[in-house]
This record gives structure tokens, sequence and C-alpha cells, in this order.
């Protein structure tokens, strides 16, 4: 599909079964395949990420193929099976699309090799593919990494460090960059039997042992959340109401925090247990919506796009911050956001900072009834659900090109707009 037209609801009604976290899945898959287990963890992502992440694995059997291991445009996949392939016994290659082939790693190379790993680069230095020539009981020791790096890269490292010889005494540098999800993969860590911690600020102690093998279940994702609460936020429909399946009140997952911040841009959360246990979290509009929304991403990274442009829809001017990992996505997300909502608002780019006064590039939203906003993905999913509400504020049609990009994270995303009145083309 090159592209879809998108029409909004009318009215803001549904119930969403949400799809489950890609973060919590493809964790959980690593640390279940340290363990031994032959069981999968339950209620699995069914997102691209995931899916790699399985066809990997299930490539580590008894008779693995021959073939390089492609996880194509996973990131996750790619640094989280890096650390895997360096303590799995046997040769492998690892690579992923262009843009992967252009994503650094040499971070994490470098550490796993100060741990004892055998890793080559097979062309340009510092980026996949990698030749990885695995082996059990690696010496691991000490290691002091920089804390504002992908927290994905300083995961990969904890949830192997048990396999460790002598564990791993994690020490971070600088500021630490989503600590959230260096809690959620300690968590889970334990959860599985490890002894892994905090100890002061800014260093992680990770005893040596052996993961217990245990059923698992995986949560929805908050992530996927995020874009329901923008669209309760733009609707016109003032008594809108969206109730999503699945998260949990108390999750250990960093974007969670979403409802804090909606709660500045007028939706109001409410928690509930229905008769046969299964949560659900209602989203409602009420409450005032705040003049200027100012916060700092550096621990939900996921969720800046989403909220720059319920921000400008809504006519807030902001200034979000705490953006840098953003560069090293899917795409540019900065850049990527910058080209897309510069269709329509003046924004500013500060020091990787992006500024919004309230001007729009427009004399008035009905002009484009008549030359529909049509808008590029850059192959990064995140791009194309954050972007899709701007239908709403338009009252009319907008295009989405390349719109099969929400298989990363989120494949039922255009099937659920369908569910609660959207029409999509």
């Amino acid at each position: 599909m090159d592209n879809l037209k998108l029409y909004p609801a009318s009215r803001m009604r549904g119930r969403i079964v949400l799809p489950a976290s890609k973060s919590i899945s493809n964790r959980a898959l690593i640390i279940n395949a340290l363990s031994g287990s032959t069981l999968l963890p339950e209620n699995l992502s069914d997102s691209d990420d995931t899916e790699v992440m399985l066809r990997a694995l299930a490539s580590l059997g008894p008779t693995p193929e021959a073939s390089p291991i492609d996880i194509g445009a996973a990131g996750t996949s790619m640094r989280f099976l890096t650390a895997l392939l360096s303590v799995t016994p046997g040769e492998h290659v690892i690579t992923g699309s262009e843009r992967m082939r252009h994503r650094p790693i040499s971070i994490l190379v470098d550490a796993l090799r100060q741990l004892g790993a055998d890793i080559t680069y097979v062309d340009e230095e510092g980026f996949p593919p990698l030749r990885i020539v695995g082996k059990a009981g690696l010496e691991g020791g000490s290691l002091t990494v920089a804390g504002n790096v992908s927290s994905q890269y300083i995961s990969a490292l904890l949830m192997i460090a048990p396999t460790l010889k002598r564990g791993l005494h994690l020490t971070l540098t600088g500021e630490i960059a989503s600590r959230p999800y260096l809690d959620m993969t300690l968590s889970m860590m334990r959860d599985f039997g490890a002894k892994a911690e905090w100890q002061g600020k800014d260093v992680i102690e990770v005893q040596p042992g052996s993961y217990l093998q245990r059923p698992y279940h995986i949560e929805s994702d908050w992530s996927a959340a995020s874009y329901w609460y923008e669209m309760v936020a733009v609707s016109p429909d003032a008594d809108a109401q969206i109730d999503l399946v699945g998260l949990h009140h108390d999750s250990i997952q960093g974007d969670s925090k979403v409802w804090q911040m909606f709660g500045q841009l007028g939706v109001t959360t409410q928690y509930f247990v229905e008769p046969d246990g299964t949560e659900v979290i209602r989203l409602r509009k009420g409450g005032g919506v705040t003049c200027h929304f100012s916060c700092d991403f550096t621990h939900q990274p996921d969720l800046a796009q989403t909220l720059a442009v319920t921000c400008a829809l809504l006519g807030v001017p902001f200034h979000l911050y705490g953006l840098h990992s953003l560069r090293i996505k899917e795409t540019d997300r900065i850049a990527a956001l910058m080209k897309e909502l510069g269709k329509v608002f003046r924004m500013e780019e500060r020091d990787g900072e992006l500024l919004w006064e309230g001007y729009y590039e427009i004399g008035d939203w009905e002009e484009l009834l008549f030359e529909p906003l049509e808008f590029d993905t850059y192959e990064d999913h995140r791009m194309a659900m954050s972007l899709a509400p701007v239908c709403l504020r338009v009252g009319g049609e907008i295009i989405i090109n390349n719109p099969q990009v929400v298989s990363k994270s989120y494949p039922g995303f255009w099937d659920d707009l369908k569910k609660v009145g959207f029409i999509v083309c």
C-alpha cells in the first residue's frame, strides 16, 4: 500500500484491545532464551520487531540456518540479539535494512568486547552487519558506559550479565537516558530469578547465576495508548470516551507516564477492573488545557512525536527537550517532525530541542479541505500514528504515505481507527 486516505470520526467512542508491549515482549524473549526454556511467554506482541526476534531465535536451534540473521529495521532486535549471540555458542552474522546498516552500534560492540566477546564488522567499522563467534561463559566483570546512549545498549548488556563468570558491575557516566527502560529490564530480570540491583544512582550490580524457567504474561503497550490519548484530546466530540484494555495501572513501562502528560492537555484517566479481572483505562475529556506545555523526554523519548502533534493541534505552544536519542531511531525523528509539522506549523529547532510559539503556516484550517495534507512517514511507525489524528483537526481528509509502517509496533492500528468511526481508504 503506497498511501491511505483518512477521514475523521464524528463521535469518539470505543473499546480498544491494545497490542502487547514489544519492549516487554522482546526482553522476555531474550531472558526466556537465556533461561533455556522451550515455552514462549504469553500474549507476545504481534509487531514486526517481535516477529523478527522470534524468527531469529528459532534459527538458533539444534540445526541453525546457514544464512545471516536479518532483523530488518528492528533496532531493539539488533542490539539485544548482538548481546545474546555473543554468549550463544556458534558463529553468526547479523544484518538488517539499509537504514539499520547506518545506525551506529560501536558502543555496544566495544562494551561486549571488553567482556570477552568475539565480534567483527563485516563492512563499515562501527555499523552492522556483524560477525559474532559466540561462546558460553564470557568473563564479565567491571564495565563503564556512557549513560546518555540508547538504553537498549545497556539493557542488552544487563540481560546477558547473569551468564557471565563474574557477573557485571556496570557504571554509567553522565546523564542517564531512558532510565525507566533500564528499570523495566532489571525488574524483568528479577522476575526470572536474577540478582540485579541499582547500587546508588549510577551503578548496577548483576550477580553471576542463571535465570529460572517460568511462565510470563506480557502486558499491553502504553506507547500505543498514547495515540488514543491524542485522539481524545483533539477530537471535537465533547463526550469522547475510549476504553483501553490490558494496561496495568502500576506498569513497569516508562511510557505509562503519558496519563500525567495528557492531564495537562484536557484528558482524564480512570482505571478500573471488570468483574472478570480485565484491567481497563478509560479516557475522557475533562479538566483544563495548559497554556504552555514544557516537558523533558529524556526518559520517554517515544512519546515526543505524539505530544508535539497534540500540542500543535490544540494550539498549545510547547518546548520539548531531552530529545537527543531521537536522532538515531527508525529515522531522524527531529528532522522528520520539523518537515512534516512544518507543512502547517512554524516550528523551531534549537540545539536539538523543539519549540512552537503558536504560529501557523496556513490562514484557515478550512483551506486544507480543498487541498488535503499529505504526510510522509520515513519508515517510522510513530510518525504515521502520531500524525493520523491531524484529520480530526482538519475536519476532513488527510493522506498518510506508506501506512504499513505501523506494523512495527501496532499492526492493527488502522483497523482500530475504523472501529471508532474513522474512514480509512
